[in-house]
């Protein structure tokens, strides 16, 4: 099934037609899942997660950190932040003490061993974004970062209705 609509890229009179491979939002996401699982090799041999990676590199951030901010600054859900963290305690590699302003939050640091293994991986992971971003020219490489900030910025501005506004609008606009 084609799925078309009339958009400010479509010419006059011509409907625009969703290809799944040039759809930068699917594109995108694709893009992220194999660097994310290509970026893991790099932290395999350390016996952690990609979940749990990127909690030892929120955590890494700061001097010590609720879980809830950890949820706040990944694309992760609650459910499986509390599980890596509950791993990377097991492990050794977070620790958890109380909050003396409020006793029902927990704070996260990284132990020494967390972050010695941190210190490894992120600069297996700087080498990884080096070879990675190596197919940009340096000019290319300064406009794929604006690029994805002016994104990320787009997307954060969106209201959650946003889809039901265009929505409402797409039969005013011939969609």
């Amino acid at each position: 099934m084609t799925v078309a609509c009339v958009s400010r890229q479509s010419p006059p009179g011509k409907k625009r037609e969703l290809v799944l491979e040039n759809f930068a939002p699917y594109r995108i996401v694709s893009l992220g899942h194999a660097i994310s699982g290509r970026l893991a090799q790099a932290y395999r041999n350390e016996s952690i997660t990609i979940p749990e990676w990127r909690v030892l590199a929120v955590v890494a951030q700061a001097t010590r950190l609720a879980s809830r901010d950890v949820v706040k600054m990944t694309p992760m859900d609650k459910m499986t932040v509390s599980r890596a963290v509950a791993s990377l305690e097991e492990k050794s590699l977070v620790k958890r003490t109380p909050n003396e302003n409020d006793r029902r939050l927990s704070m996260l640091s990284l132990s020494e061993e967390g972050r010695a293994l941190f210190d490894r991986v992120a600069s297996l992971a700087l080498q990884f974004e080096d070879n990675l971003l190596a197919a940009l020219e340096d000019e290319e490489a300064a406009l794929f970062r604006s690029a994805l900030k002016k994104l990320e910025e787009q997307v954060h501005g969106m209201d959650g209705d946003a889809i039901s506004k265009i929505s409402e609008e797409a039969p005013r606009r011939g969609l």
